[in-house]
């Protein structure tokens, strides 16, 4: 059966006077859009006898009326039209989403093996480096950099933030530690020997600080909303961004990162505290999900007890560690399809 997408939108023409409605309709087999559909476009509304030309454009790209979308990114895309008629030229335009076409799979995890942590933290970032442990914590007046022997249960270093800003993610590239703050848009970079604050960076597009990690190259930054903004790893400054997706929605607050391979690990902050999330890095495509149910009912229970955040890949032992906000553990896992 064919499903019928149909956007109502206003057109302009190129001097910019109002004209009237018109339906741009995009005809599609499939009732939710991803990159092996084909879409057929077309416009009602005008008259066809005034019509001298439609040219069909894909993010940029020429198309024909009917196309595929193989070539298509996963999330927000953009179909312009240019219409000419006898008497005037008319721009249209509409934006889409194109979706995963795979459902992700499903994770567990197995405890390995227990740690003490600091039940103050709340904890925003987690990395090792050289088998340290990394951590930055937030909230206003008790935000700050941590650099923890954690196998020996020793803090090493510890940096705190002036008062009015609060910490989010950290991530180290380049013999520096860069830390996110929340709301101030703004990142500090960190001498990684001295421990010393050497600079700063501001932030482009993205909407806030929230998540940091790298690949060694490029160093990539969640910000509570479902894009994850890719950094140059020199300047630190925004390059583009890929949108977190499966085949049927796009996935918000994405928060702490990790990132192993060709794949980020993510934190979700309030979409569902038991969730971590495995993603494409590439693409932004979630291959799967984690299950991780059962874990904050191990920790002391308290007043302040907050959610699962922190995730840490030790490349030695070839295993992750998952902490979360105000606990009193971190916990040594591996990670299974379930």
């Amino acid at each position: 059966m064919r499903i019928f997408i149909v956007f109502l939108l206003f057109i302009y023409s190129c001097n910019n006077s109002y004209v009237e409605n018109y339906e741009l309709i995009i005809n599609s087999n499939d009732k939710i859009l991803n990159k092996k559909s084909t879409i057929e476009i077309s416009v009602n509304g005008l008259n066809a006898d005034e019509i001298i030309a439609i040219k069909y454009y894909l993010n940029g790209i020429q198309i024909q009326s009917t196309a595929k979308l193989t070539n298509t990114k996963l999330g927000l895309n953009k179909i312009d039209l240019i219409i000419s008629t006898k008497n005037k030229i008319y721009n249209l335009n509409k934006e889409f989403d194109v979706f995963s076409d795979f459902e992700p799979e499903i994770y567990t995890y197995t405890i390995i093996n227990e740690f003490n942590h600091d039940i103050s933290s709340y904890t925003q970032g987690l990395e090792f480096y050289n088998e340290y442990l990394y951590e930055s914590t937030g909230l206003n007046g008790f935000s700050s950099l941590r650099k923890i022997d954690l196998f020996n249960n020793k803090v090493l270093e510890t940096r705190f933030l002036d008062k009015q800003y609060f910490g989010e993610g950290l991530t180290i590239i380049n013999d520096k530690i860069l830390q996110l703050t929340w709301k101030s848009k703004l990142g500090f970079i960190y001498d990684l020997k001295s421990f010393n604050m050497i600079g700063s960076f501001e932030y482009g597009k993205s909407f806030e600080g929230w998540g940091l990690a790298n690949d060694g190259k490029t160093i990539y930054k969640s910000d509570g909303t479902d894009k994850i903004w890719l950094l140059d790893g020199e300047r630190f400054n925004e390059l583009g961004y890929i949108e977190v997706i499966t085949n049927n929605k796009k996935i918000k607050n994405i928060n702490e990162l990790e990132v192993v391979g060709d794949v980020i690990y993510a934190n979700t902050y309030q979409f569902n505290n038991d969730v971590g999330l495995i993603i494409n890095k590439n693409t932004g495509a979630v291959n799967g999900i984690i299950n991780f149910k059962g874990l904050r009912d191990k920790v002391k229970k308290h007043p302040d007890l907050d959610v699962l955040n922190g995730i840490a890949f030790n490349k030695k032992r070839n295993s992750f560690f998952i902490t979360g906000k105000k606990w009193n553990k971190i916990f040594e896992i591996k990670i299974s399809k379930q």
